[in-house]
């Protein structure tokens, strides 16, 4: 799955905003795959994401020791944090197919440990951490829906009005990899 590109936020607030962009302009239902290390922005991300569908923001935190979160709001937000799964049957479990094909958005934080798992058309948000305020995101579509999204992402985010940081889209993250 090839990379369709790149925004670089600059602080928690900037993350949850992208995030609220990314609600804007997906499918519904999606599929969303966080990848990224402990602490690289996954679930703010999420809480933008929520906000961007009507979700009260303070409600969304990580689920790491309950598996999904269900968040009502104009759009519903299925949140799942697969970190301690012990394999992948417990995923599994969870019925997530059925998640999935429901009108909302599905967000999977780890979602490298169940990716074979997730439907064929999502997106994967891979987290790099640039510095201490400082993330990269690389987001990397798999259907047409997805792809176009990702384009109107960048393109909404590339024009913010009056805001510089906004000029780092599409540039390559510091150790973004290519795959083909």
């Amino acid at each position: 799955m090839d990379a369709r590109g790149n925004v670089i936020t600059r602080s928690e607030e900037e993350t949850r905003q992208l995030g609220a962009l990314i609600a804007q302009c997906l499918p519904r239902p999606s599929v969303i795959g966080l990848m990224g290390t402990l602490g690289s922005g996954k679930t703010r991300l999420v809480q933008g994401i929520a906000h961007g569908c009507g979700v009260r923001e303070a409600a969304v935190i990580s689920p790491t020791f309950v598996l999904i979160h269900e968040y009502p709001g104009d759009v519903p937000v299925f949140h799942f944090d697969v970190y301690r799964l012990k394999d992948v049957a417990e995923f599994l479990d969870l019925g997530p197919e059925e998640y999935f094909q429901r009108p909302g958005i599905s967000v999977i934080e780890w979602a490298d440990r169940v990716e074979e798992y997730l439907p064929p058309h999502r997106l994967i948000v891979e987290i790099e951490v640039v510095s201490e305020s400082d993330r990269c995101f690389l987001f990397r579509p798999q259907g047409q829906e997805y792809e176009k999204a990702v384009d109107q992402i960048i393109e909404m985010w590339r024009r913010a009005a009056g805001d510089p940081m906004r000029k780092l889209v599409g540039k390559d993250c510091p150790n973004s990899r290519e795959e083909g």
